[in-house]
């Protein structure tokens, strides 16, 4: 060895790069037994994908800015970072579990806050699903099977959608794909191992989203317990250690929060009792079933129609159903194909996993009458992806069989026609792709079909002019969609993949931001435009709703209102930016208002702490009137801003924020900064009594 300039350094041997080219070689030839493309077209379908999920991703800017005030929050409090606080003061939790703020919260502590590091981290969960899930289906089917169900799930809309958008779907797609692979990892080898790190998998998805990572759970234990190569009595056994696994990896968190003292903790947000149980099987978790969701909006039937069409409505359908229709179809024909095979065929057993999810899934989302919005399809992508690609791959594969083309062929018409319906629900977006796409499903059906009752020079010619026709059909729409997807800037609390669809019932704000069709809750996610003055500036700033037909956000009575809907953030004025930044460092909430969203503009802008009350809707009893006011006579809060309540349209839930939106407005004087109206808190009262009272 010899030493320059201070540092160590040595040559490399011959038989050392020897070694390094070989490994580099071997990673880059992949198998021994594949085919020499099938490498360098992972890399290549990972580079795509990373490049659809990475280009123009800050156009979204802080995306949904309620997870991103949060993850701003975790940033600068590890108290907040841990329980997934709105603000770092520590008030309010969001709505959810928070291991996806904890990805989201170190990215911005170790990058600093921007619309990157708060958008890359989904972005690169998106990158690791596709490969998984490519590695997943391969090992069990062939490298084709993998590659094409990893950019099936890489160019799905709403796929396309979520890892550019920071809410947790990402992450519990990632989790939960990550278990089935553990899951037939240990039907396919016998080690009982790797389905115990799926329950760490499924524990950690439950941290992100609550119980709807157990809609995956029927579909993974049922295959384990068909397929896995030892007794009964060993396959429940070990299915019961993976269950305490799960408990384990899910529950620690939540025994900590139900065991702290609720004064050393934050409120949990969504709950009516300051509950994490009661905000899981509750607010999150059966309400959602059933539409009994205190504290939400809307209620029962507020949501759309139920029922099995769902997933293929206006509202659903551009975002998941273009493959749909064909997963079933050939999850159906894949268990014809395998009815011979052995108990422990590993084909099957991913059969049995993927179609149990799809099912149970589709199912849930179907037939719920809560709160349920279009993006939460992505939880089927994985499945439909996996499913196509296999079922495909399996048909094809038995080509030579009288029946497998003409099946093909029939899975190919049924999805061209569901594309050309698709496709005319959004008639200003590619008008004559539609058309292409009809025309290229014809000429691969019938080649196809025309292929399995031929022999001789023209069957191998009808074969590949047909399957490569049959491609361009099938995947022309979503491709399409999704480019469009990735290419559009998506913010606010409610967001949908491609473009606007002719008819459904609205939920807005949803492809490119803010907006959206009529319907129940038409008006609900755009920002309101106030009008000036009007009413008395010591009327309480009630704000709230017109109606479900149509409302708008900020302040119905009072100066200048509020500037946002309860759904999208906040975009203060560089006048008030700069009030709230001043003296930052004597208050513990630079101002507080009702609505996360709300609060979550100001704290973007500031980096300071803003109270959110009443959390996500303004529902929660958190603060309670009696600790708003004895915060304030604390010194704590410098600010009140007039905002917008839920609580006049949500089924049950507290009116905490509107009692002390009127006792704001009732003890201390209003002015108008930036169209905001603005209570100093600190500045005295105008009459009556500003102190503490029950």
């Amino acid at each position: 060895m010899s030493t320059t300039s201070g540092s160590w350094a040595r040559t490399v041997t011959a038989p050392e790069l020897g070694r390094f080219r070989r490994a580099a070689t071997a990673a880059w030839r992949g198998r021994e037994e594949d085919p020499r493309w099938v490498r360098p077209c992972l890399y290549g379908l990972l580079v795509l994908t990373a490049v659809l999920y990475l280009v123009g991703l800050s156009g979204s800017g802080w995306a949904n800015p309620f997870y991103s005030a949060a993850a701003q929050a975790g940033s600068r409090s590890w108290e907040a970072w841990f329980f997934g606080s709105s603000d770092a003061s520590n008030a309010i939790t969001v709505d959810k579990p928070p291991a996806a703020l904890w990805v989201t919260g170190l990215s911005v502590r170790l990058f600093g806050l921007s619309s990157w590091s708060i958008l890359v981290p989904q972005a690169l969960e998106g990158v690791a699903a596709v490969g998984l899930l490519h590695a997943t289906v391969r090992r069990r089917s062939t490298p084709a099977a993998g590659l094409i169900a990893g950019f099936l799930l890489a160019t799905t809309p709403v796929a396309t959608l979520m890892f550019r958008f920071n809410n947790p779907d990402a992450l519990l797609v990632l989790l939960v794909v990550a278990a089935t692979w553990g899951v037939l990892k240990a039907v396919d080898t016998g080690r009982a191992r790797f389905l115990y790190w799926a329950g760490v998998f499924l524990g950690l998805g439950f941290l992100t989203k609550q119980l709807q990572v157990f809609l995956v759970l029927p579909g993974l234990a049922l295959a384990y317990l068909w397929a896995a190569p030892h007794g009964l009595g060993r396959r429940v056994r070990h299915l019961l250690l993976a269950a305490g696994t799960l408990l384990v990896a899910g529950g620690w968190w939540v025994a900590v929060v139900e065991l702290v003292p609720d004064s050393w903790r934050p409120y949990v947000g969504g709950s009516q009792e300051n509950s994490f149980l009661e905000l899981t099987f509750g607010y999150n978790g059966f309400g959602r079933l059933t539409g009994d969701e205190t504290g939400s909006v809307g209620g029962t039937g507020g949501w759309g129609e139920t029922g099995p069409g769902r997933m293929f409505d206006a509202e659903f359908g551009g975002n998941i159903s273009w493959l749909l229709p064909a997963a079933f179809a050939l999850a159906v024909a894949g268990f014809v194909l395998t009815r011979r095979a052995g108990r422990t065929d590993v084909g099957r057993a991913a059969l049995v996993a993927w179609t149990g999810w799809l099912v149970v899934t589709s199912a849930a989302f179907s037939f719920m009458s809560g709160i349920i919005h279009p993006y939460y399809s992505v939880a089927l992508a994985p499945a439909v992806a996996a499913l196509v690609a296999t079922g495909s791959v399996q048909l094809w594969r038995r080509r030579s069989a009288r029946s497998a083309l003409p099946v093909l062929a029939g899975v190919v018409a049924l999805s061209t026609a569901w594309s050309f319906v698709l496709l005319g629900r959004s008639g200003d977006f590619l008008p004559w792709l539609r058309w292409v796409v009809l025309v290229t499903g014809v000429v691969g059906t019938a080649g196809l079909a025309a292929a399995g009752f031929v022999r001789g020079p023209l069957l191998r010619s009808l074969q590949q002019a047909g399957a490569v026709a049959a491609a361009l059909a099938v995947l022309a729409g979503p491709v399409a969609y999704s480019v469009q997807t990735a290419s559009t800037a998506h913010t606010g609390a409610i967001v949908s993949a491609g473009p606007s669809s002719t008819s459904g019932f609205g939920l807005g704000g949803g492809r490119g931001g803010p907006g959206g069709g009529g319907g129940p809750f038409s008006g609900l996610f755009t920002q309101g435009q106030l009008p000036p003055g009007g009413g008395s500036p010591q009327q309480a700033p009630t704000g709230g709703f017109g109606g479900f037909g149509g409302f708008g956000g900020g302040t119905r009575a009072g100066g200048g209102g509020g500037a946002s809907g309860l759904l999208n953030a906040t975009t203060p004025s560089a006048e008030l930016q700069a009030l709230l930044e001043a003296d930052v460092g004597r208050y513990r909430w630079v101002a507080a208002t009702t609505g996360s969203n709300n609060a979550a503009g100001y704290q973007l802008a500031t980096q300071e702490p803003v109270m959110a009350i009443g959390g996500f809707n303004g529902t929660d009893p958190a603060p309670t009137l009696a600790q708003f006011q004895q915060h304030v006579a604390d010194g704590e809060i410098h600010y009140y801003l007039a905002g917008s309540s839920m609580a006049s349209t949500s089924t049950g839930g507290s009116d905490a924020s509107r009692r002390i939106a009127a006792w704001v407005a009732e003890n201390f004087t209003a002015a108008t900064v930036g169209g905001v109206t603005v209570y100093d808190l600190t500045a005295g009262t105008t009459g009556g009594t500003a102190s503490p009272t029950s």
